[in-house]
């Protein structure tokens, strides 16, 4: 091999780690990285409310009389699946703030949950109500996995286009902006808890006014009583 071929070669060479260390190929492979972790958030959050209905109906059939709670949860779930964040929303701060707090609304109101629980003991007995509550909390926990590995990845992401000399690549070959990652919030970062402390004790007494309204299971004892 000549001298000039060989000079050629270490040129083609030393082009190629040039280019690779200016973040040609680090950057897509953070990016595509932190895409497929929003992946695993959007199907947690899937399965969440898939749930949902069935939870519904379940709390329908023994608490009858709480519709507005019932109500507010079926709302927020509507609201929370209008909202389709793609892939090219994760550097768009305005529309995942729209998708957080949506999903954020719908962590409130089936917090909202508990309290009618805590007021129907004989809900809490019922095996399907049980084990729809256990797959609930199941998906909070995945939400909540999904969504840390997700600001992971975004966290690395965003490092990689803002240091030297990736920033290089990142600016003039790809164009690169700044993923979204989720912010805490005080009021919906607790997964929805459920009070199983008092299965199988009596329902609480209803006072006379409230008494028309409950349901037929509270209702007996009242009337007993009298």
């Amino acid at each position: 091999m000549s001298v000039i071929a060989s000079l050629r070669v270490a040129l083609v060479a030393l082009a190629a780690l040039s280019l690779t260390a200016c973040g040609i190929n680090s950057v897509p492979a953070a990016q595509e990285e932190a895409k497929a972790r929003w992946a695993d958030v959007q199907s947690a959050y899937q399965r969440r409310a898939d749930l949902i209905p069935n939870l519904v109906a379940a709390v329908r059939g023994a608490a009858a009389s709480e519709t507005t709670i019932l109500t507010n949860v079926t709302e927020a779930r509507a609201r929370a699946t209008s909202i389709n964040v793609t892939t090219e929303d994760l550097s768009n701060p305005a529309e995942f703030q729209r998708f957080q707090d949506a999903q954020n609304q719908l962590t409130q109101a089936l917090g909202q949950l508990r309290t009618v629980v805590e007021n129907y003991p004989q809900l809490q007995s019922q095996a399907r109500f049980a084990d729809l509550m256990t797959a609930l909390e199941g998906s909070e926990n995945r939400i909540n996995t999904a969504r840390d590995r997700y600001n992971e990845a975004v966290r690395a992401y965003n490092t990689e286009i803002r240091t030297f000399p990736s920033i290089i690549g990142a600016k003039i070959v790809h164009g690169a902006k700044p993923m979204v990652p989720f912010e805490a919030t005080e009021s919906a970062q607790t997964a929805p808890t459920v009070n199983l402390d008092n299965i199988g004790a009596p329902a609480p007494a209803a006072t006379p006014a409230a008494n028309d309204n409950a349901p037929a299971e509270q209702q007996q004892p009242a009337a007993a009583a009298n």
